[in-house]
Parts: structure tokens; C-alpha cells; sequence
């Protein structure tokens, strides 16, 4: 899994928060569907099923051809897109941890991919939210890591909460829950 988003810190705050929120709403409705977007190593895919969303019910895509190959081999539906482009529907919930950091010419080129969401940090953000707007089914909700570091980001169309944080000693991640004005 060398050029696969290994799982940390932001990824196992949006695994427990998930975890936190999402039972009591799956109870309500177990014909959800779930839209993860940058699935990388399928952590967040793994969490869905263990709490009891159907396999048939979770669509995932990565911009990496070695995540979506790594997802489908976990028995999930998986395909290489960037963000929005190859799917199609709506869905009731889309989760994504992105690239969030701003760009440090320091960092290698190949770890960029996976961590740096542009100049500011908020640009591969930004076209997720512009593009998210047409898959989020009415009622629908977006589970959003961020990272304090992150700047810029454009939050028009949109109502957002905080719904978890963890600092670490560099910067705060944050979870947003965030539904369509």
C-alpha cells in the first residue's frame, strides 16, 4: 500500500465520529446510500460496514487506480475518479477526508498527492463542496475533515457544524457536518 493514504490521526477522528453519529441515523433508514470520495486505504468504507450499513449501499471512489484496486479487493464498490467526475446519483451522505494542507515545497512530490489540497489548502475543497451540490440528496449530509491549517474555504450553499475536534501539537482537525441552505 505504498502509494496509498495510510490511515492517521484525521482518519481515525472521522472513523469515531462516525461511529458516534451515524448509528441512531441508519436506524432510521436502511436504505441510505453512502458516497465515500478519496477512499484511499477504505478505513472509512470498513466503519460504514461495521456499523451496519449494507455493502450495496456504499459507493466509494479514489483519484489513486492502486486505492480503487485496494477498496475493490475489501469487497467494495470502488472507482478511480477525481471527486465527482465518474459519479453519478445522489446520495444521503458523502464523506471525505481530503487533501487539506497547504502546499510545502519541502514535501515530496509523491506524499503531495495525498496531503496538500492546493496553495491555501482549500482548493481540492472547494471543488468538492461546488461539486457536491448535485450528489447530496435532499436532507442529505456531508461529513468534512479539515485542518486548522486549511484556508480559504468557500462555504457558499452550504449550513456547517462542528461536530468533532482533536488537536494535535501543529494544528486542530475538525469534522464537519454540513447539509445544503
Amino acid at each position: 500500500m505504498s502509494s496509498i493514504y495510510f490511515p492517521a490521526e484525521d482518519s481515525f477522528l472521522l472513523s469515531s465520529t462516525l461511529k458516534e453519529k451515524l448509528p441512531e441515523l441508519i436506524l432510521k433508514n436502511t436504505t441510505y446510500k453512502f458516497l465515500e470520495v478519496g477512499a484511499g486505504s477504505g478505513v472509512q468504507l470498513k466503519t460504514l460496514f461495521e456499523i451496519g450499513v449494507a455493502k450495496k449501499n456504499i459507493f466509494s471512489c479514489d483519484i489513486n487506480l492502486e486505492a480503487v484496486e485496494h477498496c475493490k479487493k475489501l469487497g467494495f464498490n470502488c472507482v478511480q475518479s477525481n471527486l465527482f467526475k465518474k459519479i453519478k446519483g445522489k446520495y444521503n451522505f458523502i464523506i471525505f477526508n481530503p487533501p487539506y494542507l497547504p502546499k510545502d515545497p519541502h514535501e515530496p512530490l509523491d506524499s503531495q498527492v495525498a496531503t496538500t489540497g492546493g496553495k491555501r489548502g482549500s482548493e481540492i475543497i472547494n471543488k468538492f463542496l461546488q461539486q457536491a451540490k448535485t450528489h447530496l440528496a435532499k436532507e442529505g449530509r456531508i461529513f468534512l475533515l479539515t485542518s486548522s491549517l486549511t484556508k480559504g474555504i468557500k462555504w457558499k450553499g452550504y449550513k456547517k457544524k462542528t461536530i468533532a475536534k482533536e488537536k494535535l501539537f501543529f494544528e486542530e482537525l475538525c469534522v464537519w457536518e454540513v447539509r445544503l441552505k
